[in-house]
């Protein structure tokens, strides 16, 4: 379940320390469009910051792109565990796609990357699929979380490493009151508009100061920045006070993950 409503302003976050963060999303422009934001503040913050992502091969044409996108970003290089693409066969030709591959196999992946990396707090897409649904958002959503449970447990997936127990994932996700424009340009283009209700965006992030970064990031990803549904290449397409009030806040619903902190002995609210 969520945890209590966090509202991090900029100033909060210039005056104390940030964790370590690895994200997990499904294609490449996830990362930048759901929380470049955040990554730059921790890249920024000098902490670690890196991305895996599911989908699309480390040889196709969107590699070159994502990488530009994480240099921007501070994210590190990429980390493409090359599966197909849902709905694009030219993502990983010859491999399976995130939905059809067997969920152990997907798991098992990205426990090695949670152990490899050692992540105090983790991002990934919300169980909906973010506004849009997208079955290898979902997918991707499901494979996180049981992978995260799975990593801190040593008597499983043993050839990954030793275990790690991040300490929480936050789930990007968009509640009703968050989605403004945004519905209507989606809409526009012939997409479903999906969002949770308020309560469970726990935390919102203002990224203001990190919006140059994160703008660049979501421009590295030229091929769908030139494309006319993608919202990449919606948000290139508006004023910019308008793309601005869009990509300028994050939100998130923050899971806990790990044995209970107080040691309680009765399930509880």
């Amino acid at each position: 379940m969520p945890d209590s409503h966090e509202l991090i302003s900029a100033k909060q976050v210039a005056s104390s320390a940030l964790p370590s963060l690895l994200g997990v999303f499904a294609h490449p422009d996830d990362e930048s469009l759901l929380a470049g934001g955040v990554l730059a503040q921790h890249a920024a913050a000098h902490e670690r910051t890196a991305v895996v992502t599911m989908t699309w091969a480390p040889d196709s044409l969107r590699a070159p792109e994502l990488a530009d996108a994480l240099r921007a970003l501070g994210a590190g290089a990429p980390r493409m565990l090359g599966y197909g693409d849902a709905r694009n066969p030219q993502a990983a030709p010859g491999r399976p796609r995130l939905v059809d591959a067997p969920l152990d196999e997907v798991i098992a992946a990205l426990v090695h990357q949670i152990r490899s990396f050692r992540p105090d707090i983790m991002v990934t897409h919300d169980a909906l699929g973010q506004l849009t649904g997208h079955p290898d958002h979902r997918r991707t959503h499901q494979a996180t979380l049981l992978a995260v449970q799975d990593a801190g447990l040593a008597h499983l997936h043993p050839e990954a490493g030793e275990p790690w127990q991040p300490r929480a994932v936050y789930c990007a996700t968009h509640p009703e009151s968050g989605v403004g424009d945004l519905g209507s340009l989606l809409e526009a283009v012939g997409k479903t508009v999906l969002a949770v209700p308020d309560p469970y965006a726990t935390t919102t992030v203002d990224v203001t100061p990190w919006l140059e970064q994160k703008w660049a990031a979501i421009l590295a990803h030229r091929g769908e920045v030139a494309r006319e549904r993608p919202l990449p290449g919606i948000l290139a397409r508006l004023p910019e006070e308008t793309r601005r009030n869009i990509i300028a806040t994050e939100y998130f619903t923050r899971l806990t993950t790990g044995p209970a902190p107080d040691g309680s002995h009765r399930l509880s609210a």
